[in-house]
């Protein structure tokens, strides 16, 4: 099943995440779009990034879709001044139908959250029109390294091994060979992906620890009855507190652009 987001706390929470899509949709920008295509807004969570795409390109119509109900009732929110030009919609990216073709796939730290890449890049593919394009961004290579062995040494510790018996990672952050092999084991073509290192500092102890909470460390927490979790917590803020530079997640983005082949005459 889908994560489900805490949506109010997300859109306080993720400046990091919608500083790396403002790059992205400059990056869009820049490759000489017409400006009135359709794009999929591939997981658009709270809508923070959608309203800025939709601003970038006046005359684009967007959909925007995510697997989160309660980001996709935020995001309604969030994108109603722009109107009849986006739709929003509770969907999953492994579940894409045929229904709707798209001139541009777009999409800014989502992907990591889905484990079968393989079944995403043929679903992705399959919505795109000949020629058609994909503009991404996710976790990828050593994304969050530090904080994620942390949290795994923890979960080994006796007081907290019981609750983690059937573990298994909740991310997937391939390298950028890997990705461009699946990208084009689904049929895509003019692929180019790498990796950029984006490191989030963190002003305060509080604003660290309900970042985490929120937004990287839920699967683990939910696992844990409540008198642990504020343990768990303590335990990776105060640790990250004397880090050199303190209060610092390690974040990699993996960026990767490809096409559908156009139909050939």
């Amino acid at each position: 099943m889908a994560r489900e987001w805490k949506s109010a706390e997300y859109h306080r929470l993720s400046d990091p995440q919608f500083s790396w899509g403002l790059k992205v949709i400059k990056k869009l920008e820049g490759l000489r779009l017409r400006g009135d295509e359709t794009i999929l807004d591939a997981g658009c969570g709270t809508g923070r990034v959608t309203a800025a795409l939709l601003t970038a390109l006046p005359r684009a119509r967007v959909v925007a879709v995510d697997a989160s109900e309660n980001m996709v009732r935020a995001a309604a929110v969030t994108l109603a001044a722009f109107g009849k030009r986006v739709t929003v919609e509770h969907l999953d990216l492994l579940r894409l139908s045929t229904d709707q073709s798209f001139e541009v796939i777009f999409s800014t730290a989502v992907f990591h959250w889905i484990k079968d890449h393989d079944r995403l890049f043929a679903n992705l593919h399959r919505a795109l029109q000949p020629g058609g394009l994909l503009l991404a961004q996710c976790g990828g290579g050593p994304n969050l390294k530090l904080v994620r062995e942390r949290a795994d040494g923890i979960i080994r510790s006796p007081a907290y091994a019981p609750f983690f018996g059937n573990w298994q990672k909740v991310w997937e952050y391939p390298t950028p060979e890997v990705t461009a092999e699946r990208l084009e084991r689904a049929g895509f073509v003019d692929v180019a992906t790498g990796l950029e290192a984006a490191p989030a500092r963190f002003a305060d102890v509080a604003t660290f620890r309900e970042f985490c909470a929120t937004v990287i460390l839920e699967p683990y927490l939910e696992r844990l009855p409540p008198e642990l979790r504020a343990r768990f917590l303590d335990t990776i803020t105060t640790q990250a507190a004397a880090d050199d530079p303190p209060l610092t997640l390690d974040y990699w983005r993996l960026n990767l652009q490809s096409r559908r082949a156009p139909v050939r005459a």
